[in-house]
């Protein structure tokens, strides 16, 4: 370990290079891996494009990603739940507000991770199927269990129904796969919504409905189906999902909160070169417009919501429930699915940047692109 590459931001809006990156040295409650295969999440080319809008705190250079599996080669004071040589998967926490230091990227071949950020990946488990898991799941636990969110009970490897319903908006996606898994597994019937190619995927993953995203009259066969059921709550995944699901919770009964999990606005069309300053203006105006939308739409309805921090579980109880309680299990079990599937796009440090930019023009679904080291 006396080298380590990383793939660094250098600059707001610049183009991430390869170049080499300090050795980290773990230190209280840390430890050090050897990366074998990171995942590609739509805040990492959102960050790389239009960074300086969302995280306005972030320091460059920066060492951009979240999602990383690899073997540990160092394991810091207090640490006794990995040794040197276990194979393992956690969330790269570098880029929350709280840490803001590249050691802790995922994109490079040592990053350094929290050991209760991080969880055994069992023999039944690839490299490449474990990676997909880091950020879906903790922007899922944030949703469902923190207490600012919907404080659902916790997950447990032998679930017990409590007679309530969880409403997920964007069920294949990579937060919606893990979300519908996590409130089945604390015991809440799920309903979601996915296009008709993915509806057997969501029922697989424990969905005990289904409806069709795109249909016309979705929100009318949802609050149908709903009638007579208690809600905990629901979660929006994907830019226009909270209205709506603010129109749902406003006709049922029960807990009137959405976690809204995407920004209001969609991030595809960022431009690649010439003068940006318009175009962020323009998506900073519907940005604060569909907030503010949402906001009113729901006092006028009763309903609750607020935007989720998918590594805020960093500094709260929820990601030592997640990955130290029950993540080790579930997948060891098989309980846990590890979802969406890996869909691989290519090898090396190197591969990293046509991945985002595969990422960003879209046609990615029910899968999770996934980069060998």
């Amino acid at each position: 370990m006396s080298m380590n590459q990383a793939l660094w931001l250098p600059a707001k809006g610049a183009t991430p290079e390869v170049r080499p990156a300090p050795v980290p040295t773990p230190g209280q409650g840390q430890i050090v891996i050897r990366a074998a295969c990171v995942a590609i999440n739509p805040i990492d080319w959102i960050l790389q494009q239009v960074g300086s809008l969302i995280f306005p705190f972030l320091r460059y250079p920066l060492v951009l990603g979240w999602d990383v599996a690899g073997e540990v080669v160092a394991v810091g004071a207090g640490v006794s739940r990995f040794k040197v040589g276990d194979r393992i998967v956690g969330l790269a926490v570098g880029q929350d507000k709280s840490v803001n230091d590249p050691v802790e990227g995922a994109f490079q071949h040592h990053p350094l991770l929290r050991d209760h950020m991080a969880t055994p990946i069992p023999p039944s488990l690839t490299w490449e199927q474990a990676a997909v898991l880091p950020l879906a799941i903790s922007t899922a636990a944030c949703c469902l269990f923190q207490s600012a969110h919907l404080a659902l009970d916790p997950p447990t490897v032998s679930p017990h129904s409590n007679g309530k319903t969880v409403l997920i908006w964007g069920g294949s996606t990579s937060v919606g796969s893990n979300a519908i898994q996590l409130a089945v597994a604390a015991g809440y019937e799920v309903v979601t919504t996915a296009s008709p190619r993915n509806h057997a995927y969501v029922r697989q993953l424990g969905a005990s409905a289904v409806f069709d995203y795109k249909s016309r009259t979705v929100v009318r066969d949802i609050v149908q189906f709903l009638k007579g059921k208690t809600l905990a709550g629901a979660v929006a995944i994907g830019a226009g999902s909270a209205p709506l699901c603010v129109a749902i919770m406003g006709a049922c009964t029960g807990r009137k909160y959405v976690a809204i999990a995407s920004p209001p606005v969609s991030f595809d069309d960022a431009p690649e070169h010439g003068r940006r300053g318009p175009w962020l203006a323009g998506k900073l105006f519907r940005m604060v417009r569909g907030t503010v939308g949402v906001m009113l739409r729901g006092r006028l309805k009763g309903v609750h919501s607020g935007f989720v921090n998918g590594s805020s579980l960093l500094n709260d109880g929820v990601g030592r429930m997640i990955f130290t309680e029950f993540l080790p299990g579930a997948l060891a079990s098989g309980q846990f699915r590890s979802s969406p599937e890996p869909i691989m796009a290519g090898a090396g440090l190197e591969a990293i940047p046509n991945a985002l930019e595969r990422h960003r023009k879209g046609g990615v679904s029910a899968g999770k692109l996934v980069v060998t080291l």
